[in-house]
């Protein structure tokens, strides 16, 4: 089983959501993006911005908890960059 840290964009709110799953990252989505109680339920437009990909539940809470502590947006974009670049890259 892979665990997973990715973070979120919604448009209509101009934030970016940090969290981790063990669950299917698409459906995960999907249930932040579903009309339910807490933050990410209030707007339906979530987008994917940066995935991380961990072999344990502690290795991806870790890397979520890092990226919080941070409390900084541009820290957030940075990585999302880095994440962009990365696809870009041919090998």
């Amino acid at each position: 089983m892979k665990f997973y840290c990715y973070i979120l964009f919604s448009e209509t709110i101009n934030k970016y959501y940090v969290g981790y799953t063990a669950d299917i990252l698409e459906e995960r989505i999907r249930k932040h993006n579903s009309n339910h109680k807490g933050f990410t339920g209030k707007v339906g437009d979530w987008k994917l911005m940066s995935v991380e990909s961990f072999e344990t539940k502690n290795e991806a809470l870790t890397r979520e908890k890092q990226i919080k502590n941070k409390k900084s947006r541009k820290f957030i974009e940075w990585l999302i960059a880095g994440a962009e670049h990365l696809r870009s890259c041919k090998i």
